[in-house]
């Protein structure tokens, strides 16, 4: 039996791996008197290149795993999800809040947009469903998206090559087109590319403003529990709970790369 949550209940975030680890930082910044779940599904990343219906599958998987620990929200870290399954998700943990970093994301870039010209990177899974392209035009009829997917932003991230001439070269091939369009605003549609922010910036120019999805979802999250009375109280920092489905040695080494930090626990879990 679910207890009903309360402003001391923790919020649950997931990812198909380490990528989401840009949202709970992002989380930490905002919230940090918050007790933060994260579980990687380290044992079956990627899921930009599976099919939906596995995609599905593994959206309402993740979930039933947070719903264990009772959390208060339910945030999906992870773009393909947000993009194929977050209608599942909401299902799953009904009547929770859901929130994804796509509408985060959408909104925030129609709302910073100057020209409507707006591109967007992300995998091939969140590119090809025009996911973005759908919630942007939804939130704002008169904008122009350009899409492209960025397949190996991922591998580069997570070897932490993130002040690399390879990754420059990558970054100039993967932007070139949308930078032909006179894009003003990049929408970061894959919460790993955030790591690499320095060089995409670098490479997009001055004129262009980048919308990280993982600072726009908790932003959203932050307004939600304020709007709701659901904020945590206290003001000590707390250490998240993280649970990965396979490699805990390899997920804390990244977390020290993402998160600039000790590494707290990571429990393994089963999926």
């Amino acid at each position: 039996m679910h207890r009903t949550p309360t402003s001391q209940s923790p919020i649950g975030i997931f990812d198909s791996g380490v990528g989401g680890l840009t949202v709970l930082k992002a989380m930490q910044k905002l919230l940090p008197s918050e007790q933060l779940l994260y579980f990687g599904d380290t044992a079956r990343v990627p899921y930009g290149t599976k099919s939906q219906v596995t995609i599905r599958r593994y959206a309402e998987e993740d979930t039933r795993i947070l719903l264990r620990h009772q959390p208060k929200m339910i945030i999906v870290a992870c773009n393909t999800v947000s993009a194929l399954a977050l209608d599942v998700v909401e299902k799953t943990a009904d009547p929770l809040p859901v929130l994804g970093v796509l509408e985060a994301g959408a909104d925030t870039a129609v709302e910073v947009t100057r020209t409507g010209r707006i591109g967007v990177i992300g995998t091939q899974a969140t590119i090809s469903s025009n996911a973005y392209a759908y919630a942007i035009n939804q939130a704002s009829a008169d904008s122009e998206v350009f899409s492209t997917a960025c397949p190996l932003f991922v591998p580069l991230a997570e070897e932490g090559m993130l002040n690399n001439e390879a990754t420059r070269l990558i970054a100039r091939e993967y932007l070139a087109p949308l930078l032909a369009e006179e894009i003003d605003t990049l929408v970061l549609g894959c919460t790993h590319y955030p790591i690499l922010r320095t060089i995409i910036e670098e490479t997009a120019g001055t004129g262009v403003t980048i919308i990280d999805s993982a600072e726009a979802v908790a932003a959203r999250a932050a307004a939600l529990l304020r709007n709701t009375g659901m904020e945590a109280s206290g003001t000590r920092a707390t250490i998240p709970h993280l649970m990965v489905s396979d490699l805990p040695q390899k997920f804390s080494s990244l977390y020290r790369l993402f998160m600039n930090a000790t590494v707290p626990d990571v429990e393994l879990v089963e999926v």
